[in-house]
C-alpha cells in the first residue's frame, strides 16, 4: 500500500486505533491524543472499518468521484479510433478541434501514448540447440580506438578524440553451451571473418566441439566467397538472419552488450592494447566463471561434453 507522505496514519495505526476502541474499550478522545490525531479522524476510521472492515482502513484513491469538466467519453473514443488509424496527437487535435494536450492526456492515460504500442507485442521465440558445435553464433561489433580515456571514463564530453579510427570485436558463442570466442581485429573484411572463424572452429575443436552450423547476418564478409568456401570445406550450414532482425541472432546481440558493459567501458584502460589485453581474462572469466541465468547459474564449461579438456580456457 502507498501512503501519502503527509498522512498521519496508515494501514497498522488505522488498525491500532480499531483494536484500542473496538476490543480494549478505550475512549476516543484518549485514542486521539495517544496518536496526536482529531478526534473525527478516529470516529472516521471506526466508521470505514465497521462498514467495509480490514479493507476500509487502507487508502483511497485521491481522484474525485466526480469530474465536470472532464472530457466526454464519446469525444474520447472519437480520439482513440483516430489513432487507430496512426495519427499523431497534432493531427487528431486538429481534426476533432480540441487542445492538444487534452489529447495527449487521453492517449496515455489509454496506453496509447506512442504508436508503437499500437502494435501487438511480438511474443519470444526461445531456442536452444541440444548439443556443443550444433550452431555458432557470429557478429561483430564496432569500437572506437583508444588513444587516452575519453567521456565515458572522464564524464567530460569535451574529452574527445577525433580521427582515432575504430577497431572491430568479432564475436562467436556457441548456442548450446554459450562457450564464447572473441578477438578484436582491424576491419570487417572478408578475408579478416573468414579467418577469424577458421580460428574459432579450431578452438571449439581443441575442446571437444565440431562445428556443425554458423548463424551470421548479412553483412558483406559473410556473403563473401571465401566465407563460403570455408563452411563448404568444413561441412559446415551457413544460416543467415532476415533483413531488419537482429533478434533472430539474439545470443550474440547478448554477448556483445555483455561485453561492452563488463569489458570494453568498464574499466579505464589507457590505450587499445590495454583494452585488449584484458580480453583473454575477461574471456577466462565469462567461459569458466560467470553465472549464467539461462544456464542455471553454471559458466558455459559446465555444458562442454568432456570437462578433463579444459586445459585450453585456462591458459
Amino acid at each position: 500500500m502507498d501512503t501519502h507522505n503527509n498522512a498521519r496514519t496508515n494501514f497498522r495505526s488505522r488498525a491500532w486505533i480499531v483494536e484500542r476502541v473496538q476490543q480494549r474499550g478505550h475512549v476516543v478522545a484518549e485514542v486521539a491524543e495517544d496518536m496526536g490525531i482529531s478526534q473525527r479522524t478516529v470516529y472516521k476510521w471506526l466508521a470505514r472499518y465497521r462498514l467495509e472492515g480490514l479493507e476500509g482502513l487502507k487508502d483511497r484513491s485521491c481522484r474525485p468521484h466526480k469530474s465536470p469538466r472532464e472530457t466526454p467519453q464519446k469525444q474520447a473514443q472519437q480520439v482513440l479510433r483516430l489513432r487507430q488509424r496512426r495519427m499523431v496527437a497534432a493531427e487528431i487535435a486538429v481534426w476533432l478541434e480540441m487542445a492538444r494536450s487534452t489529447v495527449a492526456r487521453i492517449l496515455k492515460r489509454n496506453g496509447v501514448g506512442q504508436l508503437k504500442w499500437l502494435d501487438p507485442v511480438e511474443p519470444s521465440c526461445r531456442y536452444e540447440r541440444s548439443e556443443p558445435g550444433e550452431l555458432l553464433h557470429l557478429d561483430i561489433k564496432k569500437l572506437g580506438r583508444i588513444i587516452k580515456p575519453g567521456h565515458r571514463i572522464t564524464g567530460n564530453r569535451r574529452d574527445t578524440t577525433r580521427g582515432a579510427g575504430w577497431e572491430f570485436v568479432h564475436v562467436c558463442i556457441d548456442d548450446h553451451s554459450r562457450l564464447s570466442y572473441v578477438e578484436v581485429l582491424s576491419d570487417e573484411k572478408k578475408a579478416t571473418a573468414t579467418g577469424f572463424l577458421q580460428r574459432a572452429i579450431d578452438v571449439f575443436a581443441s575442446l571437444g566441439i565440431t562445428t556443425r552450423a554458423v548463424l551470421t547476418d548479412n553483412g558483406a564478409c559473410y556473403r563473401s566467397s571465401p566465407f563460403r568456401d570455408l563452411c563448404q570445406r568444413h561441412g559446415i550450414r551457413h544460416i543467415r538472419t532476415r533483413p531488419y532482425r537482429p533478434q533472430t541472432n539474439g545470443k550474440a546481440e547478448r554477448l556483445i552488450q555483455t561485453l561492452l558493459r563488463e569489458w570494453a567501458y568498464r574499466f579505464e584502460y589507457r590505450c587499445s592494447q590495454h583494452r585488449t589485453a584484458w580480453l583473454q581474462r575477461y574471456l577466462h572469466f565469462y567461459n569458466c566463471h560467470r553465472m549464467h541465468q539461462s544456464l542455471g547459474g553454471l559458466p558455459p564449461v559446465s555444458r562442454l561434453p568432456d570437462l578433463n579438456n579444459l586445459l585450453g580456457m585456462h591458459s
